[in-house]
């Protein structure tokens, strides 16, 4: 991801009006998988439904992808390929248990599965639900071995 937004966008088919560029900057800045919600509340000038068509767009150009951790939110981060038609965002999530965050794991790589015949794969994630670094170290909790 080294092009401009304005670059990435276009190369993607959007047009990059001032409202794109916003949402796609706090995705930018955002170390982690944002919400719908979160962005709102780092947004607060912007409309929810102008995020929410915002982020269908992005999603519709492959210029985000949504990440469906169990907590009933979807969540939304930049993809890292250029490409509109193919997808390197394949890694795994953590969603923490206790801070309700979402966070990447880009080094583990989301497993490759031979379907049964007749079968046909619309989308595959890897979501490890437990307790992340930060909250354990708070409570002061071992990790398990």
């Amino acid at each position: 991801m080294t092009q401009e937004p304005e670059h990435r966008m276009e190369h993607h088919g959007v047009k990059p009006t001032a409202m794109r560029l916003l949402v796609y900057h706090e995705l930018e800045r955002s170390a982690r998988p944002l919400s719908l919600k979160e962005l709102e509340e780092r947004m607060p000038s912007a409309e929810r439904s102008t995020i929410f068509r915002t982020l269908s767009v992005f999603l519709k150009h492959h210029l985000i992808h949504g990440i469906e951790d169990g907590s009933g939110a979807l969540r939304y981060e930049l993809c890292t390929c250029d490409s509109h038609h193919t997808h390197d965002d394949q890694h795994g999530h953590f969603y923490c248990e206790c801070c309700h965050r979402t966070l990447c794991l880009r080094e583990i790589p989301v497993p490759q599965v031979t379907l049964p015949a007749g079968f046909e794969s619309t989308s595959t994630s890897l979501i490890i639900k437990g307790v992340c670094s930060e909250c354990r170290r708070k409570a002061h909790r071992p990790a398990r071995q």
